[in-house]
């Protein structure tokens, strides 16, 4: 009898011990988790602040540059088509959702590139404090996007850095936790910009 129950004792404590084993396991891969959609917030954020300042941009440069409709259509156009892009927080998890938004966000910033070379040609437009204000703004705003988008990228490796590791994956797959994607570099990045005058 006292051997049963020895027995009962041993298997009793080892069930503990392994329920606590992958508590703390589960947890940490929900701490991460979570890590990884704040920083996907902080990214939203900063894009939204990008799309919130382009219409006072295009207005005040359209007041100068009237003749410039193409690049002020384009601006408008890569934004709309970014502000249609309804995403969800599954983003975070499917690397093509994550691409489609990236290239959406990359066109606006290639618009925007162009809008900026408009604006050399009116210095007019460019002493007028309310396009330098709103072009500090947004300067601020890029390396904002910047700074979050490599915190959002830290934050999916170190998730999915705890994932993958041994024992860890079991558990990861078990509940049903999934790689998270990342932002890669925008297409033709690794090239130098060629400067003409």
């Amino acid at each position: 009898m006292k051997k049963g129950l020895l027995v009962l004792a041993i298997a009793g404590g080892l069930i503990a011990i392994l329920f606590l084993w992958t508590t703390g396991i589960y947890n940490r891969l929900v701490t991460s988790e979570e890590g990884v959609k704040t920083a996907w917030s902080q990214v939203e954020n900063v894009y939204q602040r990008r799309a919130d300042l382009i219409p006072n941009l295009v207005e005040t440069v359209r007041g100068y540059a009237e003749h410039e409709k193409e690049t002020l259509t384009a601006v408008v156009e890569a934004r709309s088509k970014v502000a249609s892009l309804a995403l969800s927080k599954e983003v975070i998890n499917d690397p093509t959702l994550l691409n489609r938004f990236q290239e959406n966000q990359g066109a606006l910033t290639q618009a925007l590139s162009r809008l900026m070379v408009v604006v050399e040609k009116y210095p007019d437009l460019k002493a007028n404090q309310n396009f330098l204000a709103l072009q500090s703004q947004l300067e601020g705003t890029e390396n904002r996007v910047t700074v979050e988008r490599m915190r959002f990228n830290e934050a999916s490796q170190t998730f999915n850095t705890l994932r993958r590791t041994f024992p860890n994956v079991f558990i990861a797959n078990l509940f049903g936790f999934v790689q998270k994607a990342y932002f890669q570099a925008d297409a033709g990045s690794e090239k130098t910009p060629q400067v003409k005058f």
